[in-house]
């Protein structure tokens, strides 16, 4: 499997938006979702084949596009696009630096309320995860406040780490006010008056600096990632978004092919890792004797970590849980078999996702999705047998929509590390 990897540098604002059921506004996401990346670079394919059929009337060509197109695009095999997040690290003074490593915080993570954010400005952040779980598992209630007492809540959003250092990402929006112009009169009309919610295209005043965002595209065949990698390099500039009409959504690609090695002993000690730290953290509530028994003997805990909106549903209805039937499943085992898998603890929240279909005209059907963030802790008795397989579904994703970037998963994320004495 090959990977393309992305880095879209904005040349004009971006009308990424999203419109949520009832609401008359488009609000701005934070990120480019991969459905925008897959649509823009399906319709520049297209505009391309037709450009070049109407030169060349050899059907040759003609069918060798077509079936490129479907290989990418439809089959079952197609290419997976994966969300581009902000490169763009807000150091101090209002200076911001682009990094490559871009990670999302898990729902567990947590921060002060009065004073949020990453040391040394702020108070700092740390995971709850595995020490909920202990204080739980032993009996004991578990209210989570900082070494000074305040009280905090759920932090999230994009950072990178270099040298011990963690640095938020963010990404400054402002609003464009629009005008509807009647087409026979070519005037202002009356009564459409609309306002547009867009991401910038630099961030900082003092010292503008562009803004980045890093995506990703995985395809299994390599000559199919060649062609496209040549493709996007020869055009380099395309549409993201809405109002693309209006001079918005302009940005420039340079793409990256590289080689996809096998993540299977990545993900092992990823696993081992986060079972250290949890036999660390069991050790350290036990002092207070509640437990009858050790609930993490003879037990491999795992996490699932949603890098993305996932949309996910079991019994042909919406669910916001990954259940244990549901992994095995998607890991390509029996969903009805034992495999001693346990799902021990669930942190999702929902919310809605549209968006606009180019090929046809007409507006994506409006979905339930369980958002980014998301965190399931699982335990088996036989990890051996997951390896392989969690490793593979980091690839894949998953739920439904993988193709466009619904589904991405990591497992066993290093922030859960991260405890409260020693906040970062």
């Amino acid at each position: 499997m090959k990977r393309l990897h992305l880095t879209i540098t904005a040349q004009a604002a971006l009308a990424i938006g999203q419109r949520k059921p009832g609401g008359s506004v488009s609000e701005a996401m934070d990120y480019i979702p991969g459905s925008a990346i897959r649509g823009a670079i399906a319709a520049q394919i297209l505009q391309a084949a037709q450009a070049t059929a109407q030169i060349s009337s050899t059907s040759a060509d003609h069918n060798q596009t077509g079936d490129s197109f479907q290989a990418l695009f439809l089959d079952q095999t197609a290419a997976v696009f994966q969300n581009a997040y902000p490169a763009i690290a807000k150091l101090e003074d209002d200076r911001y630096e682009t990094r490559t490593n871009v990670h999302l915080l898990p729902t567990t993570a947590l921060s002060s309320k009065t004073n949020s954010g990453f040391k040394p400005t702020k108070s700092g952040v740390f995971d709850s995860l595995i020490d909920g779980f202990c204080a739980r598992a032993q009996g004991l209630s578990y209210e989570p406040n900082d070494l000074t007492g305040d009280r905090v809540e759920p932090f999230s959003g994009f950072y990178s780490q270099t040298k011990q250092q963690y640095c938020s990402h963010t990404v400054s929006k402002r609003l464009l006010t629009r005008v509807g112009i009647n087409r026979r009169r070519a005037t202002a009309q009356e009564e459409i008056l609309y306002s547009i919610e867009v991401l910038d295209e630099v961030q900082g005043k003092r010292q503008p600096h562009p803004a980045v965002y890093h995506g990703s595209i995985l395809i299994q065949d390599d000559e199919l990632a060649s062609q496209l990698q040549q493709f996007i390099d020869h055009r380099q500039q395309f549409r993201l978004g809405g109002a693309t009409s209006r001079g918005l959504g302009k940005v420039e690609i340079a793409v990256k092919l590289e080689d996809l090695p096998d993540q299977t002993d990545v993900v092992k000690r990823r696993i081992d890792s986060f079972n250290e730290a949890m036999g660390d953290r069991w050790k350290h509530w036990s002092v207070f004797g509640a437990a009858a028994v050790n609930a993490i003997a003879e037990q491999t805990f795992f996490t699932v970590n949603l890098l993305s909106d996932a949309v996910l549903s079991e019994n042909w209805q919406r669910t916001m849980v990954i259940s244990e039937a549901m992994l095995r499943q998607f890991v390509g085992l029996d969903p009805s078999a034992n495999n001693s898998l346990t799902l021990h603890t669930a942190y999702s929240s929902y919310d809605y996702r549209s968006g606009w279909n180019a090929a046809w005209g007409l507006p994506k059907d409006l979905e339930l999705v369980t958002k980014m963030g998301g965190v399931y802790l699982f335990s088996t008795r036989h990890p051996e047998q997951w390896y392989e397989k969690l490793a593979e579904l980091e690839l894949l994703g998953v739920g439904d929509r993988t193709s466009e970037g619904f589904g991405q998963i990591r497992v066993c994320d290093e922030f859960h590390s991260v405890f409260r004495e020693c906040a970062v």
